[in-house]
């Protein structure tokens, strides 16, 4: 009797099941753990307490990556500098300590390799495909990029994995969204997956993991793939999922954590076997025509506030149901817009460029083609560039990138979470705006009363240099006599 069609997360799901309970749930066996310094001080201070160890060490990888500072770490003398934050420099301490103590292998913040950890786990080839992979930090879904079932989990969960190498789960449905055609100049991962979660809304993938499926995905690098899939969390989803291909195999080949020898041969073979079957069933289904996106950037306080470039603030009274209409009014008060008011026409006082959502070395570059030859606007304070990991640092700067952006005004930095997030020196002024590559644009989350505007890395280099939030098609078009 044939099997019944499986979906690429049914596959992944049910390799990876030790029990299945009465009420549903299910034992899943975790394949990777990934540790920053935030989530998992109580987690190994309460093994401590319980007398418990580690269960699998090797599994684990912990990266200091939201707190650092991005500014130099290391002093002429090459004496590492002190965090000036107090609870920042504790919980630094706690993991440079707590790693070691339990045998697990720790990337220390001045190494080369040291980054944020969504993007030093493919980097590093510890995130594989068909594997499952958690971490206190709800933006692992990045990893699904890969092909991983990957997902954030709360500082108790973090000590269960620890101690077990396991998770209680239940069961998610399947979603699909399926993306056909091409994506038009300009316009890029980051971009596509605003527009989805603008479609979608926030909590449209609520209960479901999202399989990113169709000609666009495909043809994505897989970095462009980690942007889409660490958003899915934007989308309410669980998880988003890509299938590997040859791409992926390509960019795991000789990585220090992939596999070598017959465990290469054999995981190649396994990852060959990840793709969703003729048939299977998604309990939600989105279809979208790749023509219709356009350069993207978000207006509101959610991440599902998005508008093309070329469009204008919305009406809260346009909004049908009327929480919306209310929660837009906030919005707006929040953000200091008005309705009718061109978003090319918004000002912008500061520029972002990083987060595990756009530092890559894919965006660097795509940030670089539109600064190079230009300079950074007037108006514009505070511009910085952060690079996600030691490792795009170094080739970044053997590409001359860093010269591109210092020569524009910008400020090249030490690789770290920056400004996605005010727990570091790095926030957004009160009542001043921000261009932003990150993921989010909640109220107050790159600081106290900071106005955050989401967008791609090419359309946050391209409002650096003109001081508004601007269409980068302006730029490369004029550039390439074809601007109208």
């Amino acid at each position: 009797m044939a099997s019944k069609p499986r979906t690429l997360y049914d596959k992944i799901w049910d390799s990876h099941v030790v029990e299945t309970r009465d009420d549903g749930t299910a034992l899943i066996f975790i394949d990777r753990h990934l540790v920053h310094e935030v989530t998992s001080p109580q987690a190994f201070e309460a093994l401590r307490i319980a007398g418990r160890k580690v269960r699998r060490p090797d599994l684990t990888l912990a990266v200091p990556d939201h707190n650092l500072p991005t500014t130099p770490r290391v002093d002429a003398g090459g004496k590492r500098i002190p965090i000036a934050d107090p609870q920042s420099a504790a919980q630094l301490e706690a993991l440079e300590a707590n790693a070691p103590a339990f045998g697990i292998r720790y990337i220390d913040a001045t190494a080369a390799e040291q980054g944020i950890v969504h993007v030093v786990g493919p980097e590093q080839g510890f995130s594989l495909p068909g594997t499952t992979i958690v971490c206190g930090d709800s933006h692992t879904a990045a990893h699904g990029g890969m092909g991983a079932l990957a997902f954030g989990i709360g500082t108790s969960e973090v000590e269960h994995v620890l101690a077990t190498q396991t998770l209680l789960l239940t069961q998610s449905n399947n979603m699909e969204i399926v993306v056909k055609g091409e994506l038009g100049p300009g316009v890029t991962s980051k971009d596509l997956i605003l527009h989805i979660i603008g479609i979608v809304g926030t909590a449209g993938g609520t209960g479901h993991v999202i399989e990113y499926r169709g000609d666009v995905f495909e043809q994505m690098s897989i970095e462009s793939r980690l942007t889409v899939c660490n958003m899915s969390i934007e989308a309410g989803a669980r998880a988003g999922l890509i299938a590997p291909d040859d791409k992926t195999v390509a960019y795991l080949r000789g990585r220090p954590l992939s596999p070598t020898g017959d465990e290469w041969d054999k995981a190649v073979s396994w990852w060959g076997s990840l793709k969703t079957d003729v048939g299977a069933h998604f309990d939600k289904s989105v279809h979208i025509d790749a023509s219709d996106v356009e350069p993207t950037v978000t207006w509101g306080t959610s991440p599902e506030d998005v508008i093309p470039i070329g469009g204008s603030v919305p009406d809260p009274a346009s909004f049908a149901d009327s929480s919306k209409q209310e929660a837009a009014q906030k919005s707006l008060d929040y953000m200091g817009l008005v309705p009718g008011q061109r978003m090319s026409e918004v000002e912008v006082q500061n520029i972002f460029i990083g987060s595990c959502t756009n530092s890559r070395i894919e965006d660097l570059r795509a940030a670089a083609e539109i600064l190079k030859g230009r300079k950074k606007a007037a108006n514009v304070k505070w511009a910085i560039i952060v690079p996600g990991s030691g490792l795009v640092k170094l080739q970044a700067e053997a590409e001359g990138l860093d010269t591109i952006f210092t020569d524009a005004g910008l400020e090249w930095r030490e690789p770290g979470c920056s400004a996605c997030l005010g727990m570091n020196p790095d926030k957004v002024p009160p009542g001043e705006r921000c261009a932003s590559t990150s993921n989010r644009n909640f109220v107050g989350r790159q600081g106290p009363g900071a106005r955050t505007h989401l967008m791609s890395p090419a359309m946050a280099a391209a409002a650096a240099v003109t001081g508004r939030l601007t269409d980068v098609r302006e730029l490369t078009q004029r550039e390439s006599g074809n601007f109208i």
